[in-house]
């Protein structure tokens, strides 16, 4: 018997999402947010590697922005194996549904590990619940992580009783970490010893959950490094890898310091064993690092880039980036040790925003930063965030003004979002903030207006390129660069993907010939694969070659225009 299956990330059915955030409202901004990130073809909406699947030579390939071993299971698995529990794992719920469904066949897993990282909404989980009750209805459901600890942080009890009854499983860990509570429901079912004693998780008694005492959970890095000689050799190519935890800022705009803890991080000589081992236990090819602020200390930060120079591994890498806390030879000596991407959150061109944000940064350090970055051949991307209380148009052109002054690789838009979890929400009164999430106004601007300046950002920046946001991430440029397609074939088809939407956002009168820039974009989808040929063998054979031609590959077998009015409504009382 396996203890524990682990699902990795469910990309949900695009199109199902899509119509459901629609039907909250064409004019809002969680969907106008999300409508700069798809195209409109042959009556379906296709993101950007959709398309690329599809209008590559050969129709044969296939591109998805999760080709790789999700981070969760190369931890979760290596924890729970070191506290001699059994696990296997499905990185790709929506891609691996065959091999899932023949392992739940055997009716031999005590645990299956649902992970909810990058989750805002249940629906991912939803879909990923109901196919495992109806193929193997005795397993028992774990669910955890960011979206179940943040749901119980927002909720009263009995919103949260109602939230965990929906989404039907038969146990959730309600920590920001989680992992010892996993492992200790795990010890306890093989035991056949009461849950009740377990801290931080919430169990099934009847029609309702039994909520224990909340702890502090802490897992140090160091104590708990990943073991990669328990994966295949042949997942270890593209990696990412946490070196630390939390964030040592305290941005406004940001609940994340909040929920993660103390800022703690790995000292070099550890960070060093971590990548020896994977190297030894790999083909790795390009690393992403997914510290929020891998650069700080900066002391630390040019020890590690020094050790990897010295190790010659051999890999890229990219990672975020802290603009104020570099400087010329830390960017030279990124260039050395094979650094070829920097997400910058940049969040606003106004040092007066910044300021506002509780932003160490201010616009003269993207500016330099991103010159010396260009200089070095490595790409940057830079984040920016509008509406944030004491915005204003003004402020917006600053922002606008700094892309087109600093001319990052790429940039991209965010519409405001109102987070009561965040250190601004508790100065609501004073900004005069009204609503939350995606729609609310304060006392220098509404979302309305923000939507609005967003799309104004899309449609004139000039100088650099608007990265897509939804199955297309900072990341899923060094995939392709993998796959064989050069920087300035990403960049030709970035812009020419941009473009169709940016036709269908125009006025009619303004608006060029659709079916010419679809061409455009199908010729910029060619280039010449450098993906080895057994890895392609492997993602055919087991299904998750491209879906749009393989007649075998079963639709997904979940779909939210399936559901009853009532839970439908449901999920969009969620989303709201």
């Amino acid at each position: 018997m396996k203890d524990c299956l682990i699902i990795g990330f469910n990309d949900a059915d695009f199109e199902s999402y899509v119509r459901m955030v629609k039907s909250m409202g064409a004019d809002g901004g969680a969907y106008r947010d999300l409508r700069l990130a798809f195209v409109d073809y042959e009556g379906r909406p296709q993101r950007a590697l959709d398309l690329l699947g599809r209008f590559h030579q050969g129709s044969r390939h296939y591109f998805h922005n999760m080709d790789f071993l999700w981070p969760t299971i190369l931890y979760l698995g290596s924890f729970l194996h070191k506290r001699g529990h059994s696990f296997d794992y499905i990185n790709s719920f929506q891609l691996e549904k065959r091999e899932l469904a023949e392992k739940l066949a055997t009716n031999d897993i005590l645990t299956v590990a649902i992970t909810t990282t990058l989750y805002v909404s249940p629906h991912p989980i939803l879909e990923i619940v109901s196919f495992i009750r109806e193929r193997n209805p005795n397993t028992k459901i774990v669910i955890g992580g960011p979206y179940v600890a943040n749901q119980s942080g927002m909720q009263d009890q009995e919103e949260l009783q109602s939230l965990l009854r929906y989404i039907g499983a038969d146990i959730y860990v309600i920590n920001r970490e989680g992992e010892s509570a996993l492992a200790n429901v795990i010890a306890a079912l093989k035991q056949g010893s009461p849950l009740a004693a377990i801290e931080n998780i919430a169990y099934r008694e009847g029609e309702n959950f039994i909520v224990t005492p909340n702890k502090a959970e802490s897992n140090q890095l160091e104590e708990n490094m990943v073991d990669y000689t328990l994966f295949p050799r042949k997942d270890l190519g593209f990696v990412s890898l946490r070196t630390a935890k939390s964030c040592p800022f305290s941005c406004s705009f940001c609940g994340f310091p909040a929920r993660a803890g103390n800022y703690t991080y790995m000292s070099t000589a550890h960070v060093e064993q971590e990548l020896n081992t994977l190297c030894n236990a790999g083909q790795v090819s390009t690393l992403t690092f997914l510290d929020d602020t891998f650069n700080v200390p900066k002391k630390r930060f040019k020890e590690i880039l020094r050790m990897m120079i010295r190790n010659k591994y051999g890999f890229r890498w990219n990672s975020y980036y802290r603009a104020d806390h570099g400087d010329a030879e830390t960017i030279d000596l990124m260039a050395q040790s094979g650094c070829e991407g920097v997400f910058l959150g940049a969040e606003s061109g106004s040092d007066t925003i910044l300021k506002k944000m509780n932003k160490t940064a201010r616009r003269k350090n993207y500016v330099e930063a991103i010159g010396q970055f260009r200089e070095a051949g490595i790409f940057t991307h830079a984040n920016l965030i509008v509406g944030f209380p004491g915005e204003t148009r003004d402020t917006c052109n600053e922002t606008m003004e700094l892309v087109e002054e600093a001319r990052p690789d790429f940039f991209r838009a965010q519409l405001w979002y109102a987070d009561p979890l965040t250190p601004i929400w508790q100065k609501r009164e004073e900004n005069g903030i009204e609503g939350m999430a995606f729609v609310w106004k304060h006392n220098t601007m509404d979302s309305a207006t923000a939507c609005d300046l967003v799309d104004e950002l899309f449609m004139s920046v000039k100088n650099s390129l608007w990265l897509p946001q939804w199955g297309f991430e900072f990341w899923s440029l060094f995939y392709l660069q993998r796959w064989g397609m050069t920087r300035e074939q990403l960049k030709a088809f970035v812009r020419s993907f941009n473009a169709v939407i940016r036709n269908d956002l125009r006025e009619p009168s303004l608006r060029d010939d659709p079916a010419r820039l679809m061409d455009e974009l199908r010729r910029n989808s060619q280039f010449d694969s450098r993906m080895p040929t057994e890895k392609l063998d492997v993602l055919t054979s087991t299904g998750r070659a491209d879906q749009h031609i393989s007649a075998q590959e079963p639709r997904p077998a979940f779909s939210y225009a399936d559901l009853p009015t009532r839970d439908y409504e449901e999920i969009l009382r969620a989303l709201r």
